[in-house]
């Protein structure tokens, strides 16, 4: 007989610098429920398995189908979508904790303005001359499309740097999907103008060489990004500008 119970043990913190504890909660069992609704529960009713009410656990989420990143944290020792993370797949008690290489606004939610703040600085977008209409964008060949299509899923969740031993406080490194981002946009008829300094930004404190090649980036996309051929390719393509600069 299936359990009607599901069990959750939280790691929770009021606020930046504060001291984390862990809590443990049980709410009702529905079918094909995933760790999104089960902290929608413990909203509902925040009593802990000791009878004690609490303050709701704060988290984020958008979408709720693994598109906007939100709600990016570590589920049972790896770091997942809670979205598409469903409970009759997870052992229990289900542990939570919000990922470690960003600050801690509170219990789940992370400041994630350090990946923003990576993509303005390897200029991942592209430019245009003025607000008016361009009319049609230059073309690209298939085999062009079928490279940058999988690069453009890149939700900025954070899965990639959270698992990545290269990315942490005393690192520069810009983290793998900065590096991703600039392999799109450098393959861009547009963005290609631009590619030197996206380039350029990659060979400096924090670039390339930062990767430790541990590949476990590509591992815990769930988007499935190929991160590591990106990371192959920059690293080529930074070779051959230092080569024809000599």
């Amino acid at each position: 007989m299936a359990e009607e119970k599901v069990k959750l043990r939280i790691q929770r913190r009021d606020g930046p610098g504060e001291p984390t504890r862990w809590e443990e909660f049980e709410v009702e069992r529905e079918p094909l429920m995933n760790v999104i609704s089960c902290l929608q529960a413990i909203q509902r009713d925040p009593t802990t398995t000791g009878g004690t009410v609490v303050a709701p656990v704060a988290w984020e989420c958008s979408c709720l189908e693994e598109i906007c990143g939100a709600c990016t944290m570590v589920i049972n020792g790896r770091v997942r979508q809670a979205c598409s993370a469903l409970v009759h797949q997870l052992k229990q008690p289900i542990e939570l904790r919000p990922m470690s290489k960003f600050p801690v606004v509170r219990d789940l939610v992370v400041d994630r303005s350090a990946m923003f703040e990576a993509l303005k600085e390897v200029r991942a977008w592209i430019d245009i001359d003025g607000t008016h209409d361009l009319g049609f964008g230059p073309r690209q060949s298939q085999d062009v499309q079928d490279v940058t299509y999988p690069l453009s899923k890149c939700m900025t969740c954070g899965c990639c740097v959270e698992s990545c031993p290269n990315y942490h406080e005393r690192s520069p490194f810009i983290g793998p999907q900065a590096v991703s981002q600039v392999r799109l946009f450098n393959l861009h008829p547009s963005g290609s103008m631009h590619a030197h300094e996206r380039l350029e930004t990659l060979m400096g404190i924090g670039g390339i060489a930062y990767c430790g090649k541990s590949q476990n980036c590509v591992e815990v996309c769930p988007k499935e990004i190929p991160l590591t051929e990106s990371l192959a390719s920059i690293n080529r393509d930074i070779v051959k500008l230092m080569l024809r600069r000599l």
